[in-house]
């Protein structure tokens, strides 16, 4: 077929990934957790690992993963997920097994799940979804919420003195030994999307190869709990979250 057939609009056909099911999302415009579920059904998709995959999803925005990638899914208390992973892979070497959890999650009530499983170093990919809010419950300062950032429960502010500092989990995950890649990445466009994608395969290699755990985490938007519209919230994303938690590889071990 000659280019200029190519190009032609008929013969452009971009088709939602095969392992997205029919149910339509309830997310909020503008909202990563899509595109990421996106990203991941075509890793799975992409690797052959269909019927391999078990992922393990918590409470939060976060639990509705299951109703939209059609893989095998576990569903774990508040926080749980990297305790269940570890024991779902142990039990099944050849399965593909990831957590997906939001930062309230991952980050506060799961922080020592977290960091136990990544410091022995389970098999197993933990997708942290980052949008510095409790996105589902209205809004409320999370860990990783920025100094300064308003939420429902400092509506002037996150406080130092009074809330301590936000956490950068991901960095104190990247010095344990049990990690092999800790990456931060993002979504709100398409070059950030590429990247992700590949950084996420890489992360699902590294599982099925049995080199320890890899963390992929999403610096995301949530307008609605920012109380944006979703270019404002994308413009703020850019221009607050990446200065705190800046995109890149913190650990990659080859």
């Amino acid at each position: 077929m000659e280019l200029n057939e190519i190009i032609k609009p008929e013969n452009l056909v971009y088709d939602k990934p095969r392992l997205m099911n029919d149910n339509p999302m309830h997310y909020c415009p503008g909202c990563s957790h899509g595109v990421i579920h996106k990203l991941i059904a075509e890793v799975v998709a992409e690797m052959g690992l269909e019927d391999k995959t078990i992922g393990v999803s918590p409470v939060g925005c976060a639990v509705f993963a299951y109703n939209y990638i059609d893989v095998d899914w576990i569903e774990a208390a508040h926080g749980r997920a990297p305790a269940i992973a570890s024991a779902v892979k142990r039990l099944n070497p050849d399965k593909m097994v990831f957590t997906y959890q939001g930062d309230g999650d991952l980050a506060a009530i799961g922080t020592a799940e977290t960091i136990h499983a990544a410091n022995r170093g389970e098999n197993i990919v933990i997708i942290f979804v980052n949008n510095a809010i409790y996105g589902m419950t209205g809004g409320q300062m999370a860990p990783t919420t920025l100094e300064g950032m308003p939420t429902a429960t400092c509506p002037y502010g996150r406080n130092i003195a009074l809330n301590g500092y936000p956490l950068k989990i991901s960095d104190l995950l990247a010095q344990l030994a049990g990690t092999c890649l800790v990456t931060r990445q993002s979504v709100q466009t398409a070059a950030a999307v590429r990247k992700a994608k590949k950084m996420l395969r890489k992360a699902f290699e590294n599982a099925m190869a049995g080199k320890g755990t890899s963390v992929v985490e999403f610096v995301s938007t949530c307008a609605s709990g920012w109380k944006m519209s979703p270019e404002k919230a994308n413009k703020w994303l850019e221009e607050n979250m990446f200065p705190f938690y800046p995109l890149g590889d913190l650990k990659n071990v080859e």
